[in-house]
């Protein structure tokens, strides 16, 4: 059985889209959905048992965030495999079927991830190297990469320069669909994924750890889901947003690879990008009202 956990926090409206879609189009295997509500003030959360009355409702008192509010579904979870999937996501078809089935047939599997779409259907970055000198190198003389063939590209690079069109390994995957074996969990603490990051980075984190416990983590191209991206947070707090995922970009590079040499090289190169990107955004935000993706 797959335990299906999600998190709601004042998104009640596209909570219930996700949680129908699942019981709209998942098929061909047993499982529960338990939903946590992480002291939303929305609405009620009892509301959401009124309309699925199949569903595990778990209210937390405060907002755990997300590492947290995952592991207090985890501690309820029946099934084997668990699937922790964001409420800004809905189904189109029978994808955590179709997601399980190709992951039984995984030299031991970490993680999976599946294809991820924008509502206007735009390929979203799911499947992702970890983040390196050579990778940042690469990518800010992307005429080199470029000029490889296709295939070779995508699997040196993935992110970006990967069209999401065929399986691989890879070294993590966005969270947003995280399946895994709930057995993972012996390894750790508790029984509980990390609760360093209150919100996002932890799906690398969470990777480079199965990383080193020596699973493979896997991108699954054969089926999507949508993911509506950022709709639990408002536009105005996004280019802050940007500024906590810089920091834990580099908190998981200190756990990668130390603090030595080659961390404050990386943070040079990566930094003086990714803050060019960020003035960009920035300056674009201020006088259009829009963010870039």
């Amino acid at each position: 059985m797959v335990s299906i956990i999600i998190i709601n926090y004042n998104t009640f409206s596209l909570t219930c889209n996700c949680v129908e879609s699942i019981y709209s189009n998942t098929k061909g295997i047993d499982f529960e959905v338990i939903l946590v509500d992480n002291a939303s003030d929305e609405t009620d959360p009892r509301q959401f048992k009124e309309r699925f009355p199949d569903l595990t409702l778990i209210t937390s008192a405060t907002n755990t965030g997300f590492a947290g509010g995952n592991n207090i579904g985890i501690s309820k979870a029946k099934g084997d495999m668990i699937l922790l999937l964001n409420s800004d996501t809905y189904l189109q078809d029978d994808a955590i079927s179709k997601a399980v089935i190709h992951f039984s047939t995984l030299q031991k599997p970490g993680v999976l991830g599946v294809q991820m779409r924008y509502p206007d259907g735009v390929i979203q970055y799911t499947a992702r190297r970890f983040r390196s000198i050579s990778w940042e190198l690469f990518d800010l003389f992307r005429f080199i990469p470029m000029l490889m063939p296709y295939k070779k590209r995508a699997k040196l690079m993935l992110g970006k320069y990967f069209k999401a069109d065929f399986n691989c390994s890879c070294d993590w995957v966005n969270g947003a669909f995280f399946l895994f074996s709930k057995s993972i969990l012996d390894h750790f603490p508790d029984r509980k994924l990390d609760e360093r990051f209150f919100m996002y980075g932890e799906d690398q984190l969470w990777c480079w750890q199965f990383h080193q416990l020596g699973y493979t983590n896997y991108f699954y191209s054969e089926t999507s889901i949508i993911h509506i991206n950022n709709a639990s947070t408002k536009q105005q707090k996004r280019l802050q947003l940007l500024k906590i995922m810089f920091r834990h970009e580099l908190a998981v590079m200190r756990e990668r690879k130390g603090s030595g040499l080659y961390y404050y090289l990386f943070v040079f190169i990566y930094g003086c990008k990714e803050w060019s990107r960020f003035f960009i955004k920035s300056l674009l935000f201020r006088f259009t009202g829009k963010m870039l993706r």
